[in-house]
């Protein structure tokens, strides 16, 4: 019998497979990780000092994420590019209805972040170069196939193919790849008929440290606070939905029109849009698979499940079913298991199966909800959106899910106790 040449292939060396790679060498150091990743990867690439673009893509993190992130040591570096969101304001364009959240109301410094994509890849690959997880970039997992002793994945590196024999293949690689389709998994995909456009925007008034989430008419829009995590400035995040009619449309007006018309449709509470940066845009649909795993192979993020923009929730979802996963492949080892086991990929699967499906109906009800323009409906969310100002329970509810705030016990409790030595980021 031949020794697998490694115990863990990660197919995606994005911001899911790298989290788990430096989850995996923090909390289950015995596994041998090897992450494959198309994007070239080298030490001597990585900045000393990062310098944000106005246009960098950004990702909203919960309350609950940097916790996470806490318990692997890395929110100390991610805090210093990391906006926090003190303030939620959820509101119905042309109707009564909002609800504002407060970071304060529930004791805590922030209720999310905002941080720059390109700043949390930094940070993880600075992280990694200290452990010993194995690259290979330039490089794709092209296919695999089972073994008695697990998988053997073929991977492409540099025009050459190569079979790299292991225990368990994790799909990382998002929902574009098509490596998941590649190796039979049968997604479930719902299209909205709505594309969100994505560019960071100038206001005359600062943010004061607060997320708009604004439903019109046309889709929802989002204003997340941007830039400086230590003082209020003027930029913010912007996600923007819009019908394809309507996208075709935007895309073809100057900047200045465009701050126009998302003037007409957030309004004016930070005062007038002055700038709009490099806008990009995609299609949105709800993708979900309902079986992720088979015996050797899981699936991870977006190649799991893709959710709606709307809440926020799509890479705090997958930070959450990474660290499940953690937690099985570290119980597996402690067992003397193989980590590709359909048992322990199945008690994955069964663990964030609640919480993903939790989740999808939370933000697909949103979308579903503040789509219908009756008024009989839009009366009834907007009391529904002056009912949680009013009762604690309910908006208590609410924040707890904006904030990404579960039951889940820490994965590595001694990494934990820097939490407290961090906070003079959030101040």
């Amino acid at each position: 019998m031949t020794a697998p040449e490694t115990d863990l292939i990660i197919a995606g060396g994005g911001l899911a497979g790298a989290t788990l790679a430096l989850a995996l060498a923090r909390t289950v150091p015995e596994l041998r990780v090897t992450v494959v990743e198309t994007f070239p990867l080298s030490p001597d690439a990585l900045p000393e000092d990062y310098q944000p673009s106005y246009d960098a893509r950004s990702t909203a993190l919960s309350w609950g994420s940097r916790l996470i992130f806490e318990e692997l040591g890395l929110w100390p570096a991610l805090s210093e590019h990391a906006t926090p969101i003190r303030h939620i304001h959820v509101s119905d364009r042309g109707h009564f209805g909002a609800t504002r959240l407060h970071a304060e109301d529930h004791h805590q410094q922030a209720l999310g972040y905002v941080a720059d994509n390109r700043w949390m890849g930094l940070c993880l690959m600075r992280a990694l170069l200290d452990t010993g997880v194995q690259w290979q970039a330039p490089a794709e997992v092209m296919d695999m196939t089972p073994t008695p002793d697990g998988v053997e994945v073929l991977i492409r590196k540099d025009g050459q193919e190569q079979r790299v024999s292991g225990q368990c293949l994790v799909v990382a690689d998002g929902g574009r790849s098509g490596l998941r389709e590649q190796l039979g998994f049968v997604t479930r995909t719902e299209n909205y008929g709505q594309n969100a456009l994505i560019a960071n925007v100038s206001t005359s008034d600062s943010h004061q440290f607060t997320a708009y989430e604004r439903f019109t008419g046309d889709g929802p829009m989002a204003l997340l606070p941007h830039g400086s995590p230590r003082r209020p400035e003027n930029q913010s995040a912007l996600v923007w939905t819009l019908t394809d009619e309507a996208l075709a449309e935007v895309l073809e007006l100057s900047d200045e029109q465009k701050c126009r018309r998302l003037q007409e449709r957030f309004g004016w509470r930070l005062g007038r849009f002055t700038r709009i940066g490099q806008c990009s845009h995609y299609p949105l649909k709800l993708t979900t698979v309902d079986e992720a795993v088979r015996p050797g192979v899981a699936l991870v993020g977006n190649a799991a499940h893709a959710l709606h923009p709307v809440a926020g929730q799509g890479f705090n979802l997958a930070l959450r079913g990474l660290m499940t996963l953690v937690e099985q492949f570290r119980r597996a080892v402690d067992e003397g298991r193989s980590i590709g086991e359909l048992s322990v990929l199945g008690e994955y699967q069964r663990r964030h199966r609640r919480d993903w499906q939790q989740t999808v109906q939370f933000s697909d009800s949103l979308i579903r909800i503040f789509g219908q323009s009756l008024l009989p409906v839009a009366t009834a969310r907007d009391a529904g959106l002056v009912g949680l100002d009013l009762v604690p329970g309910a908006k208590r509810w609410f924040a707890r899910k904006a904030m990404g705030i579960g039951s889940r016990k820490p994965v590595v409790p001694s990494v934990s106790t820097t939490a407290g030595e961090d906070s003079r980021h959030d101040q």
